[in-house]
């Protein structure tokens, strides 16, 4: 049965569409892209291969500084979906991966189309509900629908405490705050 158990071994983390022209509209946005950041830098202490999209970069600006994503490429895109024919060809490169961690915006468009595209591929879908946004209601609803959709919501706590397992694992102190490690250090 499937639980939902994340792995460093067998995920990638997808980005999606943190760009500059959806700051005004988006709901907590800043704290989205915080926490989107705070994944990305554990997939790289993790080994965890991150795959970036931009939607309509020429309308919509580039990737939000502070995603910290710079010297990622990003796939330019104008479909909703992020799986269009280069995220394909990296998936197959990295030996398609068996589950994906989401997050980005917007939850009732292109994280929507995303989660339904990965599912149809038999890809375990983890929506990172704290990173992933859109405007308020659409988002509720579309994190509901996801969900009955068959993919797992979860939280950037959540996720960073599942891939590292333990306290005593070689990198959790290398993985960015979460208010526990303060916690977990004195064991």
């Amino acid at each position: 049965a499937k639980i939902g158990r994340l792995s460093t071994k067998d995920a990638v983390l997808f980005l999606c569409d943190m760009q500059e022209k959806f700051r005004p509209n988006i709901f907590q946005f800043t704290n989205i892209v915080s926490n989107a950041a705070r994944l990305l830098q554990a997939s790289r202490v993790l080994g965890i291969p991150p795959i970036l999209t931009e939607q309509y970069p020429k309308g919509l600006g580039p990737t939000v500084p502070e995603l910290g994503a710079a010297d990622l490429t990003a796939h330019a895109k104008t479909s909703f979906t992020m799986m269009i024919e280069a995220v394909e060809k990296e998936l197959q490169a990295l030996g398609n991966p068996k589950q994906a961690i989401l997050c980005g915006i917007e939850a009732h468009a292109c994280i929507a189309c995303t989660t339904f595209d990965l599912l149809e591929k038999g890809m375990e879908v983890h929506i990172v509900a704290d990173a992933v946004s859109s405007r308020q209601t659409d988002r509720l609803f579309a994190l509901s629908r996801l969900k009955q959709s068959g993919a797992y919501l979860t939280t950037t706590e959540a996720v960073l405490l599942q891939l590292v397992q333990d306290a005593k694992h070689p990198n959790f102190k290398e993985s960015p705050d979460t208010g526990l490690l303060a916690f977990f250090s004195a064991l």
